[in-house]
Formats: C-alpha cells, sequence, structure tokens
C-alpha cells in the first residue's frame, strides 16, 4: 500500500515491478541481508543493485522500513517531485541505502558485478584465518529489459569466468515490458542461457504464495563455492490491481474504483495514505539490530587485525580513507628533453605502472587491447579465481560497455579502489551510457582512451574517431584530457586520480610526439588550460593565439616559430582540458585567451564541434569535417590539413 499511495500521490511512477516483487524485497531486507540503516556506508554490508531501476518504490519503501532515515514517510509523499530523496530512478548521491545510479536497463546488472569483483579482489587480499575483514555478497534484481541488453549478458559472461559466487542475481519474471507481453519479442530459454555462461541457476515457481521457496533459494546459493547464482522468480507484475499481469501496470497510476477494490482486498479500507503498521517497523527493524551487532563485530576484528597484522591493516585502513597516499604524486615520472620520443600512450603506460607502486587500489584492465592501449600493471598479476584474485590487472576481453558499467560498480564500492578501463577512443561509443552514469554517479573511473584520432592512420575511418572527443567533452562532469607530451600526461594523471568523485578520460595518441614539448607543464593541467610559449613582450598582447591540443599542440608551436620569424607576435595556448579550464576565473581565461585578442586558430584532429567557443566569431577553426581517410598517418594528416604548413598559412592569411 505504501507502493500504491506513493504512486498516486505524485501521479506518477512505476508500480509494477515494485508490487510484483514485494515479497522479494521484505525477505532481502527482513531475513538475509546485511546492512546497518545508523550507519549505510558500514564497509562490510552487503550490495544490493537494482538495475530494474524504474522499480525504485520496492527499494524505498523497503530504506523505510528497514530505518534508513534517507526515507522518510515525506520522501515517500514526494515521490519524483523536484530536489526530492526519491527520485524516479535510484541515484547513490540523493539517497543513502542506494549504492549506484540505475536506471538505463541493464547497468546494474554490470554494476553489481564490479561490486562482487570488488569484494572478492580485497578479500584475497586482506582475509586472514583468524581475521576476516571483507566477507559480504551483492544482490541484484533484474527484469525482462534488463536481460535483453546486450551489456547484462557481456558482464554475466565475465561474472561466471571470474567465479563470482558471492553474487546473487534474481531475476524478475514477469513477462512484460512497456510495449506488452514479452513472447513478442523475447522467446529464449533464459534459464539455459545462463546455465550455458556457467551460472548456478535456481528457479522459484511463485513466491507469492511460497516466500519460503525464495528465502531456500537464497541458502541455496550461500551454498555454492563456484559460480554466480541467477535465482529466477516468477511474479505477476502490478499485483493485487486490475492491470495485473499486464504492460499496463508497468507505469501509471490507479483508477479510483481499482484502488478501492485493492484496499477492500487486503483489509486496507479504513486506512489514511501512508500508513504503516506499527508491527511491521518492529519487526522490519528486527534485521537492523543484527546489523548493528555485526558492525560491531566487524569493528573488534578489525582492531584485532590491526595488532595482529598492522602492516596489511595499515594498507587496508588507506583504502577504507579513499586510496589515497599523502605524497603520491610525487611517484609521477617526468621527462627532460633528451628523452626518446614516444605516443603519448607510452607516457601514460610509465605513469600507471609508478602510481601502481604507490597507490594500493589502483586496478583495471582494457577491452582486449593491452598492449595497444599500453594499459597494464608489468609488476601485478591478473584477477583471475581461484589461481590470483588478489592481482590488479583485470582481463575484459572485448566487452567495453561492461567494462565501463563493471568499472563504476568497482568505484562506488566504497573500498578505495581506483578503476581504470581501456580501449580505442573510437570504441567509447560502445561505452557512452556507462560514462554517463559515471559522471552521473560521481564514480572516479579513470577512462584511458588510445589511438586518438585521425593520425592513427591505416585502420580508416572505422577506427578513426572523430566525433568521439566532442561527444565525451558534452558529458557533464566529465574531465577530458587530451595531453599534447609525457608532461601534460603526468599532468592528467595527476588530476585524474585527485578527482575521486567525478570520472576522467584522458585521451592518448597512438603517433609519436616530444617526451617535454617546450613550454609544457604538468602542474599546469590543473588549470585545463595555459600559455606554452608567447614572445609578446611584458605589456604588450599577442597578434594572433594560436591553440592545440594532443599532438597537434608540437604543430601549432611550430608554426608560431614560423610566424614569429616573420617578426609576428604570436601566443600558443594548450587547452588539455577544456571543463577545467571553463571552471577558472574570468580573469585568468582573460589573461590566456584576451578578449582584445580576435584573431585566434584552434588545432585539433578531430570534430570542429564546440571549438568556436574558443577562437571566436573572427577566429579559424582547423578541424575533421569527415570520417577521416585510411593511409599513413602522416598523409592522412595532411589530406586534412594538419600540417605545419597549413597551419601557418590560414595564420598568415588571417593576419594579412
Amino acid at each position: 500500500m505504501l507502493i500504491i499511495d506513493s504512486v498516486q500521490n505524485a501521479q506518477a511512477g512505476h508500480p509494477g515491478m515494485a508490487l510484483g516483487m514485494a515479497e522479494v524485497g521484505y525477505i532481502l531486507y527482513r531475513h538475509v541481508m546485511k546492512y546497518n540503516p545508523k550507519n549505510p556506508n558500514w564497509f562490510n554490508r552487503d550490495r544490493f543493485v537494482l538495475s530494474a531501476g524504474h522499480g525504485c518504490l520496492l527499494q524505498y519503501t523497503c530504506l523505510h522500513l528497514s530505518g534508513f532515515s534517507s526515507v522518510q514517510i515525506e520522501d515517500l509523499q514526494n515521490l519524483c517531485k523536484l530536489g526530492s530523496r526519491t527520485p524516479g530512478h535510484p541515484e547513490n548521491v540523493v539517497t543513502d541505502g542506494i549504492e549506484v545510479t540505475t536506471g538505463p536497463l541493464g547497468q546494474g546488472v554490470a554494476n553489481a558485478v564490479g561490486l562482487a569483483l570488488a569484494e572478492a579482489h580485497l578479500a584475497a587480499r586482506f582475509n586472514k584465518p583468524d581475521a576476516v575483514l571483507v566477507d559480504h555478497r551483492t544482490y541484484c534484481i533484474m527484469g525482462d529489459g534488463c536481460a535483453m541488453e546486450g551489456i547484462s549478458n557481456e558482464a554475466a559472461s565475465l561474472a561466471a569466468h571470474w567465479k563470482l559466487n558471492k553474487l546473487i542475481l534474481i531475476y524478475d519474471d514477469n513477462h512484460n515490458t512497456i510495449d506488452g507481453d514479452t513472447k513478442i519479442t523475447f522467446t529464449e530459454d533464459i534459464s539455459a542461457r545462463y546455465e550455458a555462461l556457467g551460472w548456478n541457476v535456481i528457479t522459484v515457481d511463485n513466491v507469492h504464495s511460497d516466500m519460503g521457496g525464495f528465502k531456500n533459494a537464497i541458502c541455496s546459493a550461500f551454498n555454492e563455492t563456484q559460480k554466480p547464482n541467477f535465482i529466477r522468480v516468477k511474479t505477476v507484475i502490478g499485483k493485487l490491481s486490475r492491470k495485473e499481469g499486464t504492460s499496463k501496470a508497468h507505469h501509471g497510476t490507479f483508477e479510483d474504483d481499482d484502488l478501492k477494490e485493492m484496499k477492500q482486498n487486503v483489509k486496507w479500507e479504513d486506512r489514511k495514505p501512508f500508513h504503516v503498521v506499527p508491527s511491521v517497523y518492529r519487526e522490519m527493524r528486527i534485521q537492523t539490530e543484527y546489523g548493528e551487532a555485526l558492525e560491531e563485530e566487524w569493528y573488534s576484528t578489525l582492531n584485532y587485525y590491526q595488532t595482529k597484522y598492522p602492516q596489511a591493516a595499515v594498507e587496508f585502513k588507506i583504502l577504507l580513507g579513499g586510496g589515497l597516499v599523502p605524497g603520491w604524486e610525487h611517484s609521477l615520472p617526468s621527462w627532460s628533453k633528451s628523452d626518446p620520443v614516444d605516443a603519448t600512450r607510452g607516457y601514460s603506460e610509465k605513469c600507471l605502472n609508478q602510481i601502481a607502486k604507490v597507490l594500493p587500489g589502483l586496478v583495471g584492465g582494457s577491452a582486449d587491447l593491452a598492449s595497444s592501449n599500453k594499459a597494464y600493471l608489468h609488476d601485478y598479476q591478473d584477477f583471475s579465481r581461484p589461481n590470483s584474485p588478489w592481482g590488479r590487472n583485470i582481463r575484459y576481453g572485448v566487452r567495453e560497455h561492461s567494462m565501463a558499467a563493471i568499472s563504476n560498480g568497482i568505484a562506488l564500492h566504497g573500498s578505495g579502489l581506483i578503476p581504470f578501463a581501456a580501449t580505442f577512443l573510437i570504441f567509447s561509443d560502445y561505452m557512452k551510457n556507462a560514462i554517463r552514469l559515471s559522471a552521473l554517479s560521481h564514480a572516479g573511473v579513470i577512462y584511458i582512451f588510445t589511438h586518438d584520432s585521425i593520425g592513427l592512420g591505416e585502420d580508416g575511418p572505422t577506427h578513426q574517431p572523430v566525433e568521439q572527443l566532442a561527444g565525451l567533452r558534452a558529458v557533464p562532469r566529465l574531465l577530458v584530457f587530451r595531453p599534447a607530451d609525457g608532461n601534460e600526461t603526468a599532468g592528467a594523471y595527476m588530476m585524474a586520480v585527485e578527482n575521486r568523485d567525478r570520472p576522467s578520460a584522458i585521451v592518448l595518441s597512438r603517433q609519436k610526439v616530444a617526451a617535454n614539448l617546450v613550454g609544457t607543464s604538468a602542474s599546469e593541467v590543473k588549470r585545463g588550460g595555459y600559455i606554452l610559449s608567447d614572445n609578446s613582450l611584458k605589456d604588450e598582447l599577442p597578434e594572433i593565439i594560436l591553440i592545440g591540443t594532443g599532438s597537434e599542440l608540437c604543430i601549432c608551436e611550430e608554426s608560431a616559430q614560423r610566424l614569429r620569424e616573420d617578426g609576428k607576435k604570436v601566443r600558443v595556448v594548450s587547452l588539455v582540458c577544456w571543463r577545467i579550464f571553463d571552471g577558472q576565473s574570468e580573469e585568468y581565461k582573460d589573461f590566456v585567451l584576451p578578449k582584445k585578442v580576435r584573431k585566434r586558430v584552434s588545432v585539433e584532429a578531430g570534430s570542429p564541434q564546440g571549438w568556436r567557443e574558443y577562437v571566436g566569431e573572427e577566429g579559424r577553426v582547423i578541424g575533421v569535417e569527415d570520417f577521416g581517410a585510411s593511409g599513413a598517418y602522416l598523409d592522412t594528416f595532411k589530406k586534412f590539413g594538419f600540417t605545419i604548413d597549413n597551419v601557418t598559412q590560414v595564420a598568415r592569411s588571417m593576419l594579412d
């Protein structure tokens, strides 16, 4: 009735799944999961993910009845209202007790895999026979829509490969999606699919009349030691209403006569909206008291652990404190002008391996491109169960989408793990929804994207990113770095690691560039943009400004040198991260890009989208308007105008 009252009051929401899974929610929050509402972030709590996020009323109601202060009756009354703690889909940054932000179907399944991986990894690193610090399970509810989305299958494949036996995936098998009965689009044997993937599959035929059957299924899953668990629960969507069993129950309110009939069916006619029988609170909070006792016991174990295993305890507490060691940034390499040239992906590899030595939580991997992305921790093993679950390299295979969403789960585990995920920039499109959720849920994932432009050459337009930079820069809160050399690459890592509550994308070249381009600075990356060089006198303004990023910054500098030989006053600006630069003071931005200097040229081997803001109406944008071309990288650059000659000619034409 809380579910029904919330929807009726808001005149919005998704009651169908919540009503159909009410028994499941009750069993989980009352009889199964360990948690402490008074401390929602207690480390060793079980994690719960609602991948079918439209059914958030199920979770909100359970959180309220279980004693979480984040969901009061007033919050249920404010469902979907602006500024409420009960938004239309669960958001972890809004409501305590929500582990991850879900909504786009299938994402939560992959998040749950990430949470379970984090638990397995940390348990292997820190648990001792006489002191177990890491021992919790991950529960996830998915629906038919989640099962249809490809990301869930990618993640499920990995979960079985990794033998994540503490993962329990509960499938709400109600045979309905928005458009109708699943028979119109979805007729496969889902149980057989998960069996083939390598899961332990259990079926609960009728949870509405046999809640004990579901509880027994959970107990059976507890006994599984090798496989993740898939519990198929057959339910009726919109249970109790006239819409029950149909797609009409998925979302929307109930007619007055339907509401009256539902109240009669559960003998609720004389109750006011949002009434809760006091004994229900008392019943649900039995589990709360159990959780409080478990947390107290856990801290006792932690105290013992600190005494007997002091060195391991120090590392464990560093992780729980966020994972950053004071002065960690000093481990980043620096480069001199005499260092051999390399691609920025090569400089990235050195950065990654150096900081891994001082950041115990740095874990991650690549979507089957570790050798190309240069994203591999050489002194650490691969995560593999049972062989080396303590390994810090994660082999994702060709599964970009789930890689990103699993990384979100790792980042949001709350254990100080710092995940990185690597692939080619062009394939960021496969990951876009999960990257967006990284930003929305404040997950500090570090995305490493190599082969950053048409400069990758021979693979041609199918692999040459053009619009990807513009698309990533459009994602709110996401920091997108395109470093020009080793110095800026180190600066990008410094900022990416420091920003634990927002994701970063470090975009790297395949083509080689100088290790130390004159004027670059790792520390200046924190400003997003800065002056690389300028031959103007102290109180003078330049005649023209050349703005570049990545491998094109050196083209700007070489072009500037030619123009200076002509007697021109030229400034070169590195705009390594737009979002950070945009956040600087107006005084600083005008210092770097003075409004009075209207002759500006931007040079970036990608879409021109967005550059007009920095060059102004009178400026020129040298970008890529098409899909690139197959050919050697220098030939491709020449075709699209990314040469010193062309940039110099464009600048001269403006000056003349």
